[in-house]
């Protein structure tokens, strides 16, 4: 819920409220994301939905919208410390980028950290997003990265105009 909420909201919201926040807008039919199975056990999440969605995002300078496109980010990923580095990010991404294009996404965004002792390394290595089609989109002079997968439709044809 950090980049649902504005850092005010946030920082008056206790946990049990974040919790039933989120749950009254999954029950709601609200995109809030996808998740991983191991053997019918949750081991991940990955938050994806609509920009709009993200009060904080677009109020964090630092990743202000590049262009007006309609754009699904991707903002957090959550993955069970017993499965991680077995390719748990990787396939809640590709389930990520399935579900935003069945939903209608034509251009899905991502805001990476590099791997490290850096806040917010949770949104995901640069790498993951590139092996996933992702392309850095970053403008000149922003410190923190913008990647954009545009979606292809069957057709196999995509805006060209969208980067």
């Amino acid at each position: 819920m950090r980049w649902r909420l504005t850092s005010s909201e946030y920082k008056r919201s206790t946990k049990g409220g974040r919790i039933a926040e989120l749950d009254r807008r999954a029950r709601s039919g609200d995109p809030i994301g996808v998740l991983a199975y191991v053997e019918r056990e949750p081991v991940g999440w990955c938050s994806i939905a609509p920009r709009e969605s993200y009060a904080a995002l677009d109020r964090f300078k630092a990743l202000a919208r590049i262009d007006d496109h309609p754009v699904w980010s991707v903002v957090c990923f959550v993955v069970d410390s017993a499965v991680r580095r077995q390719g748990v990010t990787a396939a809640l991404l590709g389930g990520a980028i399935e579900y935003a294009t069945e939903m209608g996404a034509m251009v899905i965004e991502s805001y990476p950290v590099e791997p490290g002792p850096r806040l917010y390394t949770y949104m995901g290595a640069p790498a993951i997003f590139q092996a996933a089609g992702f392309e850095d989109v970053t403008p000149a002079g922003r410190e923190r990265a913008i990647m954009r997968h545009i979606v292809r439709r069957q057709e196999g044809r995509s805006n060209p105009r969208l980067r």
